[in-house]
């Protein structure tokens, strides 16, 4: 895949979950009912909370007690996902790949899914750049969670929360 493929599809999708959200907060697909769009359209709440003790214990387990500060990566994912079993993903950090400083695995986590820890993706610095698409199945509509691990032990994270229409997982 080309860098212009990659640039069109994530200006599609952020095209689309800007179009979404702006559907669903001015009541026009949902008559009557305001739903919540990803964190980064609809200002900056603060960092979702651990919602249950299966994700706190998946948290302990991958980083200790090493505080997971917010920034040098990005989740780019629809606002509102049509069919819970085929849905986006789009992660990305401007955190350097050298071989004194670089991502040595990204972490996904999505609180409500049967297996909270989705995926892990374990990176070199021959990777060049940290640039992850894939397709993810979600249970239901909750928060999804992108962490980055350097190799200094530095942990970076980003948040959407993803409302889903069809449940995939069912």
């Amino acid at each position: 895949m080309s860098p212009a493929d990659n640039t069109s599809r994530r200006h599609f999708l952020r095209a689309s979950a800007l179009a979404t959200a702006g559907l669903l907060g001015s009541g026009v697909l949902f008559p009557g009912e305001r739903l919540l769009a990803a964190t980064t359209l609809a200002g900056d709440p603060g960092d979702p909370e651990v919602p249950n003790e299966e994700v706190a214990r998946i948290l302990r387990g991958l980083f200790g007690d090493r505080p997971i500060r917010r920034g040098h990566i990005q989740l780019d994912m629809p606002a509102a996902a049509e069919d819970g079993r085929v849905v986006p993903v789009i992660i990305e950090s401007d955190l350097p790949m050298t071989p004194e400083r670089h991502v040595k695995a990204v972490h996904l986590i999505v609180d409500f899914n049967p297996d909270a820890h989705l995926a892990a993706f374990h990176l070199t610095p021959a990777v060049g750049t940290v640039s992850l698409s894939t397709r993810i199945k979600m249970k239901r509509s909750t928060w999804v969670r992108a962490i980055a691990e350097t190799n200094t032990g530095e942990v970076w994270a980003d948040y959407a929360r993803v409302q889903v229409l069809l449940n995939g997982c069912g």
